[in-house]
């Protein structure tokens, strides 16, 4: 997992984030499995790719805040927000010169 400070956002960072993250469609299925270390990795991944992604959580639906403060953890992202049962987490690039989004 890439070890990155963890930034805090405003609630106007957030809610920016959250209107760039509207279209998008969720990368990540958390299912019957759960969420265990080979999910955590490609979250990682995908995070270093995107930067802005969606999590969809169609099973552990009661579990999904404790999941997210988890992914939230082990990835060294922000969540944005959980809208019904999808989760938004954000983590700038590490590398200024590969960043996609600006805050």
């Amino acid at each position: 997992m890439i070890s990155s400070t963890k930034m805090t956002l405003t609630s106007k960072q957030a809610q920016e984030l959250k209107s760039l993250a509207h279209h998008l469609n969720p990368i990540v299925l958390i299912g019957k499995s759960g969420l265990d270390e080979s999910q955590l990795e490609n979250i990682d991944k995908e995070l270093l790719h995107h930067e802005l992604m969606k999590i969809k959580f169609n099973d552990y639906k009661s579990q999904k805040e404790e999941l997210a403060e988890k992914i939230a953890e082990e990835t060294g992202s922000e969540i944005i927000d959980i809208i019904g049962n999808t989760l938004i987490i954000y983590r700038e690039h590490p590398n200024p010169e590969e960043r996609q989004i600006q805050i």
